[in-house]
């Protein structure tokens, strides 16, 4: 019998369990540990944020994997423990044969004097409090901060700014706000490339919202926005992406290098230790340009079908194993039920290849589309 434990219930975490439970006999046994006991669909949070969505409609309890066979255990994982192939969590030791780490990355808000000043948008209760900010929201300057690089979902902090623009119109305090977006980047999502990039700064734009890039943030006391060269930006309405970090276990674990996520083969998800992979936000996965691979779930949902199936293959001694091809695609909500859809290939040399599809309502109930899918196909 092999035992198989993944860490985390998020998008690579729950599609590798399910992946591993659908392919090997019930004498294996497939582990998912979480401290959270609901699975967040996080793509919804921005629609949560402009009153589209309630938190119980984009949420799912992880109890029921145990339903598929898959054993859900909720604690707390304390460390890894990769020479002798176990997991110390807060019910006890857990033992593997295979071990997937899918715990995405974590924010760090306290590291930012003022921080209690701005809301960050990437957590379900960040959301809501943005959302009744919004409701209540009179007029005056919104600022769209990205606190620094890298961050998860590189697009969200532009689908944000433009769904706010949308909102507030519909509202009709349009003409009394004043959009601006701060990110330390020098294009929205620069791995993607210059035209993509220039593509959805043009958006912005015409929508009146400013970008303002290669802006460092150093503090947000009193609402009043820093930067590194003294630029200073006072708003009424702050809504940030905090810094991100790998969670306190892996780094305390010995599983990370130098840019403190853990490194992986780029193909497999292998890490330096035997039997052991990481999928999704938490990698470092270096580009043939020098670049790292955004931290987005597209990525952590591919990635863990293919360590799943070669696992798999190399448990049951069949099937073929595979090989992750760094494909990936992003839906870009604007409001007013329209999107754009940008996809393409990330590994292409020597940059990747990634063009976006002109703006529709297609592409939009494209996304709503997805996100029924998910939340019927993985529970």
């Amino acid at each position: 019998m092999a035992q198989i434990v993944v860490l985390g219930g998020g998008f690579g975490g729950v599609v590798a369990a399910t992946a591993l439970r659908n392919k090997l006999g019930r004498e294996h046994k497939v582990i998912l540990i979480d401290k959270k006991q609901d699975h967040l669909f996080t793509p919804s949070l921005l629609w949560l944020i402009v009153d589209e969505r309630k938190p119980e409609k984009i949420q799912r309890d992880l109890n029921v994997l145990n339903k598929k066979g898959i054993e859900y255990i909720n604690a707390e994982i304390q460390r890894v423990h990769p020479t002798n192939k176990t997991v110390s969590t807060s019910t006890g030791e857990v033992r593997y044969d295979y071990l997937i780490i899918s715990l995405g990355a974590e924010v760090v808000r306290d590291v930012i004097p003022g921080y209690r000043d701005g809301i960050n948008f990437y957590c379900l209760k960040g959301a809501e409090v943005l959302r009744d900010e919004l409701k209540s929201f009179k007029g005056g300057k919104i600022a769209v901060v990205v606190a620094s690089t890298p961050f998860k979902c590189p697009a969200a902090p532009y689908e944000a700014a433009l769904l706010i623009d949308a909102y507030l119109s519909k509202k009709g305090i349009r003409e009394k706000t004043e959009i601006a977006i701060y990110t330390p980047e020098t294009l929205p999502m620069p791995v993607a490339g210059p035209v993509l990039g220039n593509t959805v700064k043009e958006l912005l734009e015409k929508r009146g919202i400013s970008f303002n890039p290669q802006k460092k943030l150093v503090s947000m006391e009193n609402r009043e926005i820093s930067f590194e060269g003294g630029e200073k930006f006072k708003a009424d309405l702050i809504a940030w992406v905090p810094p991100h970090r790998s969670p306190a276990v892996v780094r305390d674990s010995g599983l990370t290098n130098e840019t403190g996520w853990i490194p992986v083969d780029g193909k497999t998800m292998k890490t330096q230790f035997e039997g052991v992979y990481a999928i999704g936000d938490i990698t470092a996965n270096k580009l043939p340009s020098g670049m790292m691979l955004p931290k987005a779930g597209v990525f952590a949902h591919g990635q863990a079908e293919v360590v799943a199936n070669n696992i798999a293959a190399e448990i049951s001694k069949t099937g073929e194993l595979k090989e992750f091809d760094g494909q990936g695609y992003c839906f870009l909500e604007m409001g007013q039920g329209i999107a754009g859809f940008a996809s393409g290939n990330f590994y292409a040399e020597p940059k990747p290849l990634v063009n976006l599809k002109n703006p529709g309502r297609l592409w939009h109930w494209g996304k709503v589309a997805f996100e029924k899918w998910w939340l019927w196909k993985w529970f």
